[in-house]
């Protein structure tokens, strides 16, 4: 690969989508955006990326799509969702009696899984929660992940992934191409494509956010922005669920710990009194 061509894509990359890559990634690089190569019929990685100069912009998505990682699955390291389902959802049950509705943001939520695997969690609640309202939105980049996403049809390795067999009796119907979630369950989440780079909050407050395996593409200052608009989006006494391995010491003062080890923090207002949190175990 010409330097000059890896310098350049790597540039591209991070003004589109944050994402950060260094020289030790080269081989990343040209694997992911080798499909892209052939799709529009180049010659070599040094062809697309002469493309990619000239400014095209649905070249460019195309690209930038081809980057991000899409490596998902149905309630993803569970513990999170069993806490989500345990400490969370009976919080919410209690603080929000009033107004009797809910929001939920998965962000980075690449083909869906995420979404629906608390969409699964909610409606096996549904019980406690009639005549409520709950939404979940979920955004990623890449606009291939979001229309599958979407879809809501998983193939057979997909819901091997994470999923009970009892859960995929009770949420999926079985077709000939592979597993269909129900309409119910796909009608609670709204999908749309959304770069995290931009703000946030035009999506709406939110009384959890989960951005789990997002930041580790990210550069400190990413971070920083990125954990500052989701502080904005969040209701006071929110949730945030980050992945196992996104520490925020050094990053972010707008959040305390639950519990490290689950990715689990309370959002943490500097100019408010500290009030209870919907990821503390409370008494009802």
């Amino acid at each position: 690969m010409i330097p000059d061509d890896f310098e350049y894509a790597v540039r591209l990359m991070k003004e589109r989508s944050g994402l950060v890559l260094t020289r030790d990634k080269s081989y990343l690089l040209e694997n992911r955006l080798m499909p892209v190569v052939r799709q529009h019929n180049f010659k070599s990685f040094h062809e697309l990326v002469a493309a990619l100069r000239t400014g095209d912009p649905a070249l460019q998505s195309s690209a930038v799509d081809a980057m991000m990682a899409k490596d998902t699955a149905f309630f993803r390291d569970w513990k999170p969702f069993v806490h989500f389902s345990k400490i969370v959802l009976p919080n919410i049950l209690f603080a929000r009696r009033d107004r009797r509705q809910f929001r939920v943001l998965c962000a980075g939520v690449s083909t869906g899984q995420e979404a629906y695997s608390i969409a699964m969690a909610v409606r096996d609640a549904a019980a406690q929660f009639s005549g409520w309202r709950a939404e979940i939105v979920g955004v990623d980049l890449s606009d291939s992940a979001i229309a599958a996403a979407i879809a809501g049809h998983y193939s057979q390795f997909d819901v091997q992934r994470g999923l009970p067999i009892k859960t995929l009796l009770r949420n999926f119907t079985k077709d000939e191409g592979g597993w269909r979630l129900d309409g119910d369950v796909r009608d609670m989440v709204k999908f749309q494509t959304w770069n995290l780079l931009t703000d946030i909050y035009p999506l709406g407050r939110f009384d959890a956010i989960l951005c789990r395996n997002v930041m580790v593409y990210l550069d400190l200052q990413a971070k920083i922005d990125l954990l500052q608009k989701i502080s904005r989006s969040l209701a006071d006494d929110g949730v945030l669920y980050l992945g196992t391995q996104e520490p925020l010491t050094g990053v972010s003062a707008a959040f305390r710990p639950v519990n490290r080890d689950l990715g689990i923090y309370a959002v943490h207002r500097l100019d408010k009194v500290q009030l209870g949190s919907l990821a503390l175990p409370q008494k009802h």
